[in-house]
């Protein structure tokens, strides 16, 4: 769905292939916008803690350094004609040096609201969007007052760092936790507590803006995490017309609001009773769209490249219903997986992410599918997954 500019900058320069396409962070995100900007005509850097990160397979260069080394920031966007991410969680003084060398997209502030929960979540509601009730904590004592306040039954998730389900505890009455001690593990650092809602399913919405204001959204998925990590997702959501409508258009006013240049995936969550709200925020390509490589007109990653490069926004339009399951590294404890097992169903296609060291939890690569129907699709890259 194609959104009217709220504001528009016609006279920013367009950086035709060619140009030199950095990118913080260099996992598979990271790699597989860089094929995308390869495929597109352009060179590719990436800044990343390791030098045989994923994307290194496929970019001209790897600036080695840790999220918050300034000085491998100021090497990664010298000479840049466009920075974007794949990680939200660089230092505020690296993306501060990025951003004077070269054009930073998303942005500095963007990055820095949506970085942290405990500001995230407040510009969330400040600013209109449908959150559901939280309190922010920064001591034991708040938490104390917090869990009673928002009904007993609570999420906590540090403000900072938390990912595929770390950094969060459940807190609730049956369990017998001791809230000292939740807060001791979860390193007493500043967190969101949130009202447990009574879910029917989860949803994301990838929106797009480029640097002239041209914004657009994909069509819905819909997710099915294991253990707090994403483990399939599917376009389309099979949702009805209104709540696709209301998702879409949520997701096209957080990044106009943002000013973001660039992608943002809003995830959201459905009460049994019907209700919408925003769970979290990623300026970034995202897990639950990689699908859009098989069934859209144009691929989350390309729709990364053009926005980072200012060029018209692609096409979001869904050619087929499309799956994705996740492959992480529990699949490997027990020796290599059969890939060619799993190739044998029709319309599968496999995605590795040449990571070296399998662990539990870690996304080492996805199979992916189309089929007539969002049922069939999923069907599909389920059945692959059993046979590996």
């Amino acid at each position: 769905m194609k959104f009217s500019p709220l504001s528009s900058n016609s006279n920013l320069k367009t950086i035709q292939p060619g140009g030199l396409l950095a990118i913080l962070g260099g996992g598979q995100l990271g790699r597989m916008v860089a094929m995308a900007a390869r495929t597109m005509g352009y060179r590719v850097r990436v800044m990343d803690p390791e030098a045989s990160c994923p994307a290194s397979f496929v970019v001209d260069e790897v600036v080695v350094g840790r999220w918050d080394d300034v000085s491998a920031a100021r090497r990664l966007a010298s000479g840049a004609d466009a920075v974007t991410l794949e990680i939200e969680q660089i230092g505020v003084d690296a993306l501060s040096e990025v951003a004077k060398l070269a054009p930073l997209r998303p942005g500095v502030e963007p990055i820095l609201i949506i970085q942290d929960k405990t500001l995230q979540k407040p510009w969330l509601a400040d600013n209109g969007f449908p959150v559901g009730p939280f309190r922010v904590v920064h001591s034991e004592e708040e938490l104390r007052g917090a869990v009673p306040a928002l009904g007993g039954h609570v999420f906590l998730k540090i403000g900072r760092g938390g990912y595929d389900g770390r950094g969060q505890a459940r807190i609730g009455p049956a369990n017998g936790i001791d809230l000292g001690q939740v807060w001791r593990q979860l390193g007493e650092r500043a967190s969101v507590a949130e009202q447990a809602l009574d879910l029917d399913f989860e949803i994301s919405v990838m929106a797009a803006r480029n640097p002239v204001g041209e914004v657009c959204t994909y069509p819905a998925a819909r997710n099915h995490h294991e253990n707090q990590i994403l483990a399939w997702s599917v376009i389309p959501a099979g949702i009805d017309a209104a709540l696709e409508t209301r998702a879409e258009s949520i997701a096209a006013g957080i990044i106009a609001k943002l000013g973001i240049e660039g992608l943002l995936c809003v995830e959201f969550f459905v009460t049994r009773s019907g209700e919408l709200f925003v769970n979290e925020l990623a300026p970034r390509p995202h897990n639950s769209y990689h699908q859009s490589e098989r069934g859209c007109v144009t691929s989350q990653f390309e729709q990364a490249v053009r926005a980072a490069c200012n060029l018209p926004l692609g096409d979001t339009s869904l050619i087929a219903p499309c799956a994705i399951v996740n492959l992480l590294g529990n699949l490997w404890l027990d020796g290599e997986p059969d890939f060619a097992a799993a190739l044998t169903v029709p319309g599968v296609r496999l995605h590795l992410y040449e990571k070296h060291t399998p662990r539990a939890g870690r996304k080492m690569g996805h199979l992916s599918a189309t089929g007539a129907t969002a049922e069939e699709a999923l069907e599909r890259v389920l059945d692959a997954k059993q046979l590996l």
